[in-house]
C-alpha cells in the first residue's frame, strides 16, 4: 500500500492524506482547505494531486474547514463515495460547509464586480451551496469507539481527540495478502485540561503514524490561569474606557470563551461590561454544542446541575442581524465583541477591527493559532500597520496573545499522546500539519524522547508502507 501526502505537508492547513490499498481502493483521510496568501490559496485549492471519482472513501477527523473544507469540490469533481465521521463532526458540518460554500460565492461576486471593471474575465467560486449539500448526502455517521468497514479488508476506529466537537484520532486495521497492519491518524490532538470538552483519548497501538505538529517547540500557558487572565484583560481595558475585540473561530474558540465569560458572572465578576457574539454561524454551533452532551467532560456535566445554559447570561448578547452588527461600532461604551473568523481573514470581525485598532484604549485579544500571511499573524506580530479591505491601519490597541486557550495540544501533551503508544512497533512517525519551522522542532523532540525513525514528508511525496 502506499500513503501519499496530499495536503498539510511542510505547511499547517489543506489537510489530504491519500492511502492507495493493493486492492485497488482508495481512501483519503481529511478533505481540508488550505488557508494561506490569497493567491496560493486559490491555486492549492482548485487542483487535487488525485482524481476525485477514484477517491471510495473519506475519513473525516473534524469539522474545522482546515480538514473538511474541500469536501463539496471534491464532490464537485466526481467523488460519489462516503464520507465517514462521528455525529457530532456531521452536526458541524452542515453548518461549516454551507457556510463556506456562501462566503466562496460572495467572495467571487465581489471579486468579479471588480475584475469587471478592469477588463478582466470573471471566475468561478470553488463550490456552491449545492455541492455542499450533495457531499452531506454521503456522510455516515459513527460513535467513539465503535469499528467500522469503510472498504473490504479495512476496520477503523474513532477514538475522541478532544480538540473540537466530535473530533477524532483514527487507526485503520488493514488486512492485505494474509498480513495485518494498523496505521494511525492523529487528525488535531486536543489540549488536555481545557473545559467543555473530555481530554484526547490514547490511541491503538501502530505500525505507522501520521502526527500534527503545530506547535512544536512550544509549550502552552496552563489552562486554569485563562479565565483569570480574561478577566483581567477585561477588566483593564474596561477601567481605560476601551472595548475588548476577540477574534475567534465560530466552533470551539467562541463557546470556550463564553463558557468562561460566564463563569466569571456567576462569581459576580463583569456586571457592567456587556458581552457580544457577532457570529450567525456562532449562535447555529453553540446549538450545535448544547445537542451533543455526549462529548462534554465531567467538569461541565457537574456545572449544568447549577447553571443549565453555559453559554448565556444577563450581560450577553448573540447577534444575527447586520444592522446590529454595525450599530456595535458605534456605541462607545466599554464592552467585549467576539467574532469570527479566527485568523482574521473574512466574517465581522474584519469591521470591527477596521474601528478599533486604532484606538490605544481598546484591546485585540488573539485566542487561538493564525497561519502564516493572515492578518490575524499580523496582529499577534504587533506590526505596526497592518491592512483591512486593502486600506493602511496603525495598530495602536494593545495586543493580548493567551495561547491557553488553544485547542491544539502544545509539544509536551504531543509527545506524551504518542509516548502512551508501543514504540518499538512503530516503524515511523510523519509530522505533518506544521509550518516548517515547528515541524523541525517537533522532529527534534522525537529524537530527544527516543523516536529516530521520525520524517517531515513534503507535499505530494509519497511512501510505500
Amino acid at each position: 500500500m502506499k500513503l501519499s501526502f496530499c495536503g498539510a505537508a511542510r505547511t499547517v492547513t489543506g489537510s489530504k492524506h491519500l492511502l492507495e490499498l493493493e486492492s485497488g481502493h482508495k481512501i483519503l483521510m481529511d478533505c481540508g482547505l488550505f488557508q494561506g496568501r490569497r493567491a496560493d490559496s486559490d491555486r492549492m485549492n482548485r487542483q487535487f494531486l488525485f482524481d476525485p471519482a477514484e477517491i471510495d472513501v473519506v475519513l473525516l477527523s473534524h469539522a474545522h474547514i482546515d480538514h473538511a473544507g474541500l469536501l463539496p469540490k471534491l464532490w464537485k469533481d466526481g467523488f460519489r463515495g462516503r464520507v465517514w465521521c462521528t455525529h457530532a463532526t456531521y452536526s458541524l458540518s452542515t453548518l461549516l460547509l454551507l457556510d463556506s460554500a456562501y462566503i466562496q460565492e460572495k467572495d467571487v461576486r465581489f471579486v468579479n464586480k471588480l475584475n469587471r471593471r478592469r477588463g478582466h474575465a470573471p471566475v468561478e467560486p470553488l463550490y456552491k451551496r449545492e455541492h455542499a449539500e450533495g457531499v452531506l448526502d454521503h456522510f455516515m455517521t459513527v460513535g467513539y469507539r465503535q469499528p467500522f468497514s469503510p472498504v473490504p479488508g479495512v476496520s477503523v476506529e474513532y477514538r475522541d481527540a478532544g480538540h473540537i466537537l466530535g473530533s477524532a484520532s483514527m487507526v485503520l486495521t488493514i488486512t492485505e495478502r494474509g498480513k495485518t497492519k494498523k496505521l494511525g491518524f492523529t487528525g488535531d490532538i486536543g489540549n488536555p485540561g481545557r473545559p467543555i470538552l473530555r481530554d484526547p483519548q490514547g490511541m491503538e497501538d501502530c505500525d505507522w503514524l501520521i502526527c500534527e505538529s503545530t506547535y512544536g517547540g512550544k509549550e502552552h500557558e496552563p489552562a486554569e490561569a485563562s479565565k483569570g487572565r480574561l478577566r483581567e484583560v477585561i477588566e483593564r481595558t474596561a477601567h481605560r474606557g476601551g472595548r475588548v475585540i476577540i477574534p475567534a473561530f465560530s466552533v470551539g474558540r467562541t463557546q470556550e470563551i463564553v463558557y468562561a465569560l460566564d463563569q466569571l458572572w456567576n462569581e459576580g465578576h463583569l456586571r457592567n461590561v456587556p458581552v457580544y457574539v457577532d457570529s450567525p454561524l456562532a449562535v447555529n454551533a453553540t446549538a450545535v454544542f448544547q445537542s451533543h452532551p455526549e462529548c462534554f467532560d465531567a467538569e461541565l456535566h457537574e456545572y449544568l446541575l447549577t447553571d443549565d445554559d453555559p453559554w448565556g447570561f444577563d450581560r450577553l448578547t448573540y447577534i444575527r442581524d447586520v444592522e446590529k452588527s454595525k450599530a456595535l461600532n458605534g456605541n462607545r461604551v466599554p464592552m467585549v465583541i467576539i467574532s469570527a473568523s479566527g485568523m482574521c481573514e473574512a466574517g465581522r470581525i474584519l469591521h470591527h477591527l477596521k474601528n478599533n485598532v486604532g484606538d490605544n484604549r481598546n484591546t485585540v485579544m488573539m485566542v487561538g493559532y493564525c497561519a502564516d500571511h493572515t492578518l490575524g499573524k499580523r496582529i499577534i506580530e504587533k506590526r505596526p500597520e497592518i491592512r483591512i479591505f486593502g486600506e493602511r491601519h496603525r495598530l495602536r490597541a494593545e495586543v493580548e496573545v493567551m495561547n491557553s486557550f488553544s485547542a491544539h495540544a502544545d509539544e509536551p501533551g504531543v509527545i506524551d499522546f504518542v509516548g502512551k503508544m508501543d514504540r518499538d512497533r512503530l516503524k515511523r512517525v510523519f509530522l505533518v500539519h506544521g509550518a516548517p519551522e515547528r515541524q523541525d522542532l517537533m522532529e527534534q523532540a522525537f529524537r530527544r524522547s527516543g523516536y529516530d525513525r521520525v520524517s517531515v514528508p513534503e507535499f505530494g511525496e509519497a511512501v510505500d508502507l
